[in-house]
């Protein structure tokens, strides 16, 4: 029986949460592991509670789609919110992390982030990951096939 690594079944289970993002601009999810178990997940979309890009269109400003919050934000604050500590955790992300989202994941202890796709990776995020040793590595996920 062939079983999937660990860091296939994490990136697959980012890219199965992305499928619930609410901004059409990338279709981002997250997953938070510490010990190899799954402590919080995250996709982008709209404050809770409030209109989402795929209801209302997306409120831009240099750029940006400032409506959206973050997967990896929504990870971090899901495990805020419920008290678990993310320190020493890795995430697993479907799109290199923004400025934004990187410092914050330095601020949280993670210590490795791993990513699907290179979308846009910012130069200082890169720097700011090499100065504190937080290692990141780009992994697709495998095509699963399912029984026989």
């Amino acid at each position: 029986m062939d079983r999937l690594s660990w860091q296939d079944y994490f990136m697959a289970n980012a890219d199965l949460i992305s499928k619930r993002s609410t901004c059409d601009r990338a279709f981002v999810g997250a997953v938070l592991v510490k010990d190899n178990r799954i402590i919080a997940t995250g996709y982008n979309g709209g404050v809770a509670g409030t209109e989402n890009c795929h209801e209302v269109g997306h409120k831009m400003e240099d750029g940006h789609c400032i409506r959206t919050v973050h997967a990896e934000m929504n990870a971090l604050i899901q495990c805020a919110k419920e008290g678990i500590s993310t320190d020493n955790t890795e995430i697993y992300v479907t799109h290199f992390p923004c400025i934004n989202c990187t410092r914050a994941i330095l601020q949280a202890g993670i210590r490795k982030v791993t990513y699907k796709s290179a979308y846009r990776p910012h130069d200082f995020a890169i720097e700011l990951l090499k100065v504190k040793g937080v290692r990141f590595v780009q992994h697709d996920v495998p095509t699963i096939q399912l029984g026989d």
